[in-house]
């Protein structure tokens, strides 16, 4: 686990699960649909149920959990997640919380929220292009290796989630 800036910080499951988990202070936001979605709705299909209220995030507290699979096609990214977890994030900093963005191994989707909102909210890092902004947010955070998909959402909606 990383603090890429001021009350945020970026790991994996890991840093969840053996160090902030039930500890005061946090707030969270799970990047990964396994297992804490599952967790969440209490769902044993593969998938979550499609007329479920909360089939794309479910709010516990201070932890924000997504529906979100790390899958290589951008389409399979839904933009309003993303944007309800940049809110999420502002939220709970306002509020005197520590905010650990997490996803599995802490290397694509947990990290490309982090790299988002360091952008487009925080303006600490650049929002000429993401390639500009990943460069810099690597010097931060070394393990961020996002997977086409969440890479190739990034792509699709930069100026969208920048110009906020």
């Amino acid at each position: 686990m990383i603090e890429v800036h001021s009350m945020l910080f970026v790991g994996n499951q890991l840093d969840y699960d053996g160090t902030v988990s039930g500890q005061s202070g946090w707030a969270v936001v799970h990047a990964c649909k396994e297992p804490y979605h599952r967790q969440a709705l209490g769902y044993h299909t593969p998938g979550a149920p499609k007329n479920h209220p909360e089939y794309l995030i479910a709010r516990r507290g201070n932890r924000l959990i997504l529906n979100l699979v790390d899958a290589e096609n951008p389409m399979f990214f839904n933009k309003g997640m993303i944007s309800q977890s940049l809110d999420f994030i502002d939220q709970q900093r306002t509020d005197g919380l520590n905010v650990l963005v997490h996803c599995n191994q802490g290397e694509s989707r947990g990290p490309a929220i982090a790299l988002v909102y360091m952008a487009a909210r925080l303006r600490v890092i650049s929002t000429d292009s993401l390639e500009e902004a990943e460069r810099e947010f690597s010097k931060l955070y070394p393990y961020y290796n996002p997977k086409m998909g969440i890479r190739g959402h990034l792509q699709q909606y930069w100026r969208e989630y920048c110009d906020y």
